[in-house]
């Protein structure tokens, strides 16, 4: 069977069966074309829960799919591919976060979306990349408490200096492989290219950037720039998927390691499976977890507005 011909039958299974198929940017492009929609976690979450399906595939990774669970209780949602975790959302344990926490009772306990459903559970509000700045800038206590990922915290501190961000020391394993050699490297063999960098990098990989933000503001920023060549500082299935958007633009990776191998563990026949429902694994998860690892999302929701 080819490529085409097994996108052709799941678009065709999905719409029969009732199903809404979410790719995370990170996907390869030949699940992105068999999806519903295509973004980043948090809004491909918000999308899921206007969709009239009743099951929801995620191919991305697990706290993507319990983020899709917790703003759409009463659906059906899968994760394609069961061992898709997010190793940053693994870092820190509830426990951990429960000791720091009383260490700090003053601060307000601010999660990135890349976090457990259990870790939400002790948070007192979530940020994506995107709207961390605005969030934190609207919460009345000057001092946060920030998990888990460190090189984020410093970015969003850098935006916001009259709050004081204490952050602890975790952070995107993909990201943390971009270094000031490639940026080296890179801007040598691409003179004229504009450097397009996600905040979950380095600071000082941060620094060199001609324009830092989430994946769906990096690809917005390309597509809308009257530039000509970028370099792409984030997962580099991104420059594939914006070479096949801007045909008549250049998209280069800042580094040829900045895989993240749990997102690219999703095929296109997982997809199939779980369609099929011969795959993928349901997220369960009970009432009382919902409930109380979804406050977080709401106050960040109600700080946004």
């Amino acid at each position: 069977m080819t490529v085409k011909e097994l996108q052709e039958l799941i678009i065709k299974e999905k719409k029969e069966r009732g199903i809404c198929i979410l790719a995370h940017a990170y996907q390869r492009h030949d699940i992105w074309e068999v999806a519903d929609y295509i973004g980043d976690s948090f809004g491909l979450s918000q999308e899921a829960a206007k969709v009239p399906e009743n099951k929801v595939i995620m191919c991305g990774v697990r706290f993507m799919a319990e983020t899709v669970k917790m703003l759409s209780p009463e659906k059906q949602v899968y994760l394609a591919n069961p061992i898709a975790g997010c190793p940053m959302a693994e870092q820190i344990e509830p426990e951990m976060l429960a000791a720091l926490k009383a260490e700090n009772p003053d601060h307000t306990v601010v999660a990135y979306i890349n976090t457990t459903a259990e870790l939400k559970t002790l948070c007192d509000v979530a940020v994506t990349s995107s709207s961390a700045v605005k969030i934190i800038r609207n919460i009345e206590n000057d001092k946060i408490l920030f998990v888990p990922d460190c090189n984020l915290g410093d970015w969003i501190s850098k935006q916001i200096p009259e709050k004081s961000l204490k952050m602890v020391h975790g952070g995107c394993p993909t990201h943390l492989r971009l270094t000031l050699a490639d940026v080296e490297k890179a801007r040598a063999a691409h003179p004229g290219a504009k450097i397009l960098i996600h905040p979950e990098s380095r600071p000082e990989v941060v620094l060199e950037a001609d324009f830092v933000g989430s994946t769906t503001e990096i690809m917005a920023f390309a597509k809308k720039s009257d530039d000509k060549e970028f370099i792409i500082a984030t997962e580099n299935s991104i420059v594939e998927h914006l070479q096949f958007d801007c045909p008549d633009k250049s998209f280069y990776p800042l580094s040829k390691d900045c895989v993240c191998h749990n997102m690219q563990a999703t095929t296109l026949v997982d997809v199939y499976r779980t369609v099929m429902g011969l795959g993928g694994e349901e997220i369960l998860m009970s009432d009382e977890l919902i409930r109380d690892s979804r406050k977080c999302i709401d106050a960040m929701l109600e700080l946004g507005k």
